[in-house]
């Protein structure tokens, strides 16, 4: 009997836990963990686009997890979670300087390498 009311309290507090996580608008506890990652890199790589001068930033809609990056070689095809996503409360344009990124090389050998960059849309 002990077993089975400790076992139900345990379940309790998980589920208490993902509301509250969900309740802080990050998307439970894998959106708290990319928060806390967003927090600590920067959204953007070491290139810029060409076309614009400075990198770019392809909002996706808020629900998008994973992003597909593809290089040139075998087995150089990776999913990764996009961590960074635009708040409500975005303040606006950030202040960048191109010398700060690369251009996109003559040969790129990554997606990564274009300088458009995925972060998603605000809630």
């Amino acid at each position: 009997m002990k077993y089975i009311i400790s076992t139900a309290l345990a379940a309790l507090i998980c589920l208490a836990a993902a509301d509250s996580a969900q309740a802080v608008g990050y998307g439970g506890l894998k959106g708290l963990a990319a928060h806390r990652m967003a927090q600590t890199y920067p959204w953007h790589g070491d290139y810029y686009d060409t076309a614009w001068g400075m990198p770019v930033a392809l909002v996706v809609p808020p629900t998008a997890e994973n992003q597909t990056k593809m290089g040139w070689g075998v087995g150089n095809t990776r999913v990764v979670p996009i961590e960074h996503q635009f708040q409500r409360n975005y303040p606006g344009e950030g202040i960048f300087s191109r010398s700060w990124f690369q251009p996109t090389p003559h040969w790129p050998s990554d997606t990564d390498q274009f300088g458009v960059y995925y972060i998603r849309g605000p809630w």
